[in-house]
């Protein structure tokens, strides 16, 4: 089962060209803070400060991190190896997809500390964007921020939607968890039920569902409950 999740993030690697939730702010004056914006690429030298929020992009999200200095980062991910072993040393091993997604449906997370490197993966890092729509919310001190992010380090619930890396991030810096990325996600969700198209094309593909695996409740029940759901809730 893991193997057929892990092959399917995998292939969902293939559409981050697409960047789905890739977030189109509109320009604003900086804070008082004096906080800075900077895009930097991954084999550029980096001019980073210790409290730093960084965001680098993945398949189909962004992900986050708090800068601790000397080349340090911290950043919630999900991670299973927790609740399998109390041995530091494996724990603090890179990452697996399969220890990831374990970690999701389990439900379990780990805010870690990992070199810069390990942490952009490849990518290009934006240093302090979000800082930019949060006009209401001024950032902590870099030096509190990286604080409160020390302090987190560790085992950690977990929830894609509700306590996700982007929370962690937002809670650090401005005191508030917020995911930018979650309300994106449920407005789109919004839209997709409130489409009467959903409701034809989840009947159609319930009958393809049918036709391949025969007549039976198993089949026929979802398709069923699901039409009837998005027809009442459009």
């Amino acid at each position: 089962m893991f193997d057929s999740l892990t092959f399917l993030v995998e292939k969902l690697s293939l559409l981050s060209n697409f960047k789905l939730f890739e977030f189109k702010w509109t320009d604003r004056k900086r804070n008082e803070a004096g906080c800075k914006e900077r895009t930097m690429h991954s084999h550029a030298p980096l001019s980073l400060q210790r409290g730093d929020l960084l965001e680098v992009p993945r398949t189909l999200f962004t992900h986050f991190g708090i800068y601790l200095g000397d080349n340090k980062v911290a950043h919630l991910i999900p991670d299973i190896m927790p609740v399998l072993t109390n041995d530091k040393m494996i724990i603090k091993t890179v990452i697996t997809n399969k220890r990831l997604i374990m970690g999701c449906l389990y439900k379990c997370a780990t805010v870690r500390v990992d070199t810069l490197e390990d942490f952009v993966y490849g990518s290009n890092i934006l240093v302090n964007h979000m800082d930019r729509k949060c006009k209401a919310q001024q950032p902590f001190p870099n030096e509190e921020v990286a604080e409160r992010a020390e302090q987190l380090v560790g085992a950690i619930p977990y929830s894609l939607l509700w306590n996700n890396c982007e929370h962690f991030v937002t809670y650090c810096r401005y005191g508030s968890a917020k995911s930018q990325q979650t309300e994106m996600f449920c407005e789109c969700l919004k839209s997709i039920i409130q489409d009467q198209r959903s409701v034809f094309l989840s009947v159609l593909l319930g009958m393809i569902y049918i036709v391949c695996f025969g007549l039976a409740p198993s089949t026929t029940l979802p398709t069923t409950l699901i039409s009837f759901t998005l027809w009442m809730a459009g």
